[in-house]
C-alpha cells in the first residue's frame, strides 16, 4: 500500500484528470506514477562499449540512411487535400 499527502487543490487536478479518462484516482495515479517511474529507469540504462565497437556504433549512427523506394514514392505523392 502506499499512501501520499496532497494538497487540495493537487488532489483536485489529479481527481480531474482521472475522470477523464474514466479511471478511479488510485488508478490514474499508480498509472501516472508506474509511467515516470519507467521513464526515469530506461533514462539511466547504461550500456559500455570497447572502442572498437563504440567507434563502429558512432559510424552507424553518422552514416546517411538510403531511403526506401516505398517511402520515396509515398513522398511523391500528391496529399489528398491537395487534388
Amino acid at each position: 500500500m502506499i499512501q501520499i499527502r496532497a494538497s487540495a487543490e493537487t488532489k483536485a487536478i489529479l481527481s480531474r484528470a482521472a475522470a477523464l479518462r474514466g479511471q478511479k484516482l488510485s488508478e490514474f495515479m499508480l498509472d501516472s506514477a508506474r509511467r515516470q517511474a519507467e521513464d526515469a529507469l530506461l533514462d539511466q540504462r547504461v550500456f559500455t562499449l570497447d572502442a572498437k565497437a563504440y567507434d563502429a556504433f558512432l559510424a552507424l549512427l553518422n552514416a546517411p540512411t538510403k531511403p526506401k523506394t516505398r517511402l520515396v514514392e509515398l513522398m511523391s505523392r500528391k496529399a489528398p487535400w491537395e487534388s
